[in-house]
């Protein structure tokens, strides 16, 4: 088979975070959301050269001929495509943010630089220097006495070339300080400038007033040249197959791994400036890095400031229009949530929806006390968490509270750490999984005592219980009273309390034992319909895709004739639309306001047509090294809801882009009618609710106008 119906993984997500980048300079778009962007283009790269670069070096270290398994690039060739690519990145991050600053300014948000200031301004800057971040910096010189200091991942460092005043001393030396020293907050990142123009944000970053006054830091020397840099950490670690994984307890395994994180060997080095060679290669053998691991950027080194903006900026035009979740109309507020799921289905679609029915389903089971037991999977949990404050009240009401919290879901550790910890004390029973497998999977059972009969309430979703994200997270959460789909779950739950995995569900799909091998069954019939002459169809909404065998199984499902659409929003490793390979596969990519991540998969037409929702990508440590739940949409409704969300995002024209058979993306182009999903998605719920309001008002019987006593004794209104 041609290695050309494969794309890389790690180069494929360097496309996805290109199309975001692209999102910054679609004027379309409000200026200050475009600004986000940029922010949010730097965060996914952090992240990125944290994870998968620091996971890259590793292999390099270890073995370079350890290859990819699709494209056969060795550790090194992808690490070279990589920086070659950010280094284009980077210079079209730059041109965006500098059109961008042009454009806000005329808006009245201006950024300047020391230079920029009015003499009022440089007062009040020299002053708040003086008084608020001169007694928080701590200068260091590098030399034989004074080894070189520890740069912490992502902090922005002030880098200068110095050599001694005095004559006969002409030793070069670095000069090093901390733009963020002093503890959290202790130095602003954004200093607001008075004005009298209320309608004007007028700012400086506190790295460029250090910045400015490098000379009077190192004031016992000459400063021969200066740059921002910022480093960022390989956070590719493994502890749970190390010898203490056998000795230790796994909360305190990972409580020792997020500490050792933070001192992993850097990947890639940031410089405001280009700084000369002898300089710049000081710094990147201090640091064991490569010239290719140092980026020269033009805009600011940690763009994360920008939303800090947001409460200063009062111009509304340069944001998007406020959007709220609305009720769900098929929900009752007022009536028991868990007596209308078992009446019927529910589907909850987030950020359109609200999350509010599930907080309202899990303080329900709370307090009724014919719920003797819930139980659920915790990934990730927003801050002030109403899902943890419901399962506490549940375990302080006697309910029996099982909680599987994942330890290991990347860069929320700490949290999950805090959220176990709180859980425990309130009298949950607390798992964290089997070993070497990460629990993904959102799923939620209730288990009811009604008399003699036991009943279930069962959730299964797409997105984690988490309050925040559910606002900006595109994603869909079934609720069921069908006592099979609880049977599965229940056998899931026994499962992961047992420390053992789910082999033959009847209806969901689990990872890693039946989900791959059931996907690739769905798509051989798909194949064995097509080689038949029979309308076959797969339609498939992903937030990546990676696993070789079900890209094995697409390619051949396209070779027989089955018609196969997928919405994959970030990383696709295969290529569709090539002649006799992949002809039959659309892949299309939706970047907008919110979020992609629900998944979605459709297999077959008409009557036949089988319809999941799923916590699961078709990656291979989705379906292979996770637990990952499936679930099969058994009400007709729901099921004709679900296709008609995968249908209209595949009508949108003017935030998707489609896949090219060499593997780029090209922007759709609007016809007569601009069709943006996510919006249309957003006007459908505030148009059903409402509609709800209008009937909740139409059926409310109208109330009688109380009459005076006059009217009631004359029969005739008061004169006024």
């Amino acid at each position: 088979m041609s290695n050309s119906v494969y794309d890389n993984r790690e180069l494929s997500w360097l496309k996805f975070n290109k199309r975001v980048l692209e999102e910054a300079d679609d004027i379309s778009v409000p200026l200050m959301e475009r600004l986000s962007f940029i922010s949010i283009f730097q965060s996914n790269l952090d992240e990125f050269y944290m994870v998968r670069v620091g996971s890259l070096h590793d292999k390099l270290l270890s073995n370079d001929n350890d290859r990819d398994g699709k494209t056969h690039l060795k550790p090194s060739e992808q690490l070279d495509k990589i920086f070659s690519r950010t280094k284009n990145l980077t210079a079209a991050k730059d041109a965006s943010y500098s059109a961008l600053k042009s454009e806000l300014s005329r808006q009245g948000v201006k950024q300047l630089s020391y230079k920029e200031l009015n003499s009022k301004e440089q007062e009040y800057v020299d002053a708040f220097y003086k008084y608020e971040i001169k007694p928080f910096i701590s200068p260091q010189v590098v030399d034989k006495r004074h080894p070189f200091p520890f740069l912490k991942n992502k902090e922005i460092y002030l880098i200068a070339k110095i050599s001694s005043k005095k004559q006969g001393e002409g030793v070069v030396k670095l000069g090093i300080v901390s733009t963020q020293t002093g503890g959290a907050g202790a130095i602003s990142r954004v200093i607001y400038l008075p004005t009298e123009d209320k309608s004007e944000v007028r700012f400086i970053l506190s790295e460029d007033v250090i910045s400015h006054f490098c000379n009077k830091i190192f004031d016992g020397f000459k400063v021969q040249e200066k740059a921002l840099m910022r480093v960022t950490r390989n956070a590719d670690l493994d502890l749970e197959n190390s010898p203490m994984a056998e000795e230790m307890d796994f909360r305190a395994i990972m409580s020792e791994m997020v500490k050792k994180r933070k001192r992993l060997c850097p990947v890639r080095l940031q410089l405001s400036k280009q700084l000369s060679d002898l300089t710049s290669g000081e710094l990147s053998n201090r640091l064991e890095l490569t010239k290719k691991q140092v980026f020269v950027e033009k805009s600011p080194l940690d763009m994360s400031y920008t939303f800090g903006l947001n409460d200063k900026v009062k111009n509304t035009l340069l944001f998007n229009k406020m959007v709220t979740p609305q009720p769900s109309p098929d929900i009752d507020e007022n009536v028991s949530i868990i007596s209308q799921i078992e009446k019927k289905d529910i589907l909850l679609h987030y950020p359109y929806e609200s999350i509010k029915p599930f907080i309202k389903l899990l303080n329900e089971a709370a307090e009724d006390p014919e719920v003797v037991s819930i139980k659920i999977t915790l990934y990730r949990v927003a801050k002030d968490s109403k899902v943890i404050d419901a399962l506490v009240k549940a375990s302080e009401n006697g309910k029996e509270v099982l909680t599987l919290v994942e330890l290991r879901a990347r860069f929320d550790e700490e949290n999950n750490i805090g959220w176990s910890q709180r859980l425990e004390d309130s009298g949950c029973h607390v798992i964290y999984g089997p070993r070497n497998m990460k629990v993904h999977s959102k799923l939620l059972l209730i288990t009811k005592k009604c008399g003699k009969t036991v009943k279930y309430i069962t959730q299964v979703g797409t997105g984690n219980y988490n309050e925040k994200t559910s606002a900006i997270y595109t994603d869909l959460s079934l609720l069921t009273a069908n006592p099979e789909i609880a049977e599965d779950a229940f056998n899931v739950f026994h499962a992961l309390s047992m420390g053992t995995l789910v082999e033959n569900p009847k209806h969901l799909l689990v990872a890693p034992n039946s989900l791959q091998n059931k996907v690739a069954e769905m798509m051989d019939e798909e194949i064995a319909l097509a080689k038949a002459g029979k309308e076959a169809y797969i339609g498939l909404k992903l937030n990546s895709l990676t696993d070789k065998v079900l890209i094995d199984k697409m390619i051949e499902c396209s070779k027989a004739g089955v018609k196969i659409d997928c919405v994959i929003r970030g990383i696709s490793c295969l290529v569709a639309g090539i002649p006799g390979e992949t002809e039959n596969i659309h892949i299309r990519s939706i970047v907008g306001r919110f979020l992609e991540h629900a998944r979605i998969y459709i297999f077959g037409v008409s009557e036949r047509q089988k319809v999941f929702i799923s916590s699961a990508d078709f990656m291979t440590r989705n379906t292979l090294r996770r637990i990952e739940v499936a679930a099969p949409i058994l009400d007709q409704k729901i099921k004709e809801r679900i296709i008609d969300i995968f249908n209209t995002q595949m009508s949108d024209n003017v935030k998707s882009r489609i896949m090219q058979p060499d593997g780029s993306y090209k922007r759709t182009t609007p016809t007569d009618t601009a069709i943006v999903a996510q919006d249309l998605f957003y006007s459908q719920a505030y148009a059903a609710a409402q509609s709800k309001d209008n009937k909740a008002s139409e059926a409310k019987p109208k109330k009688k106008k109380k009459r005076g006593l006059f009217a009631r004794i004359f029969g005739r209104k008061k004169n006024r």
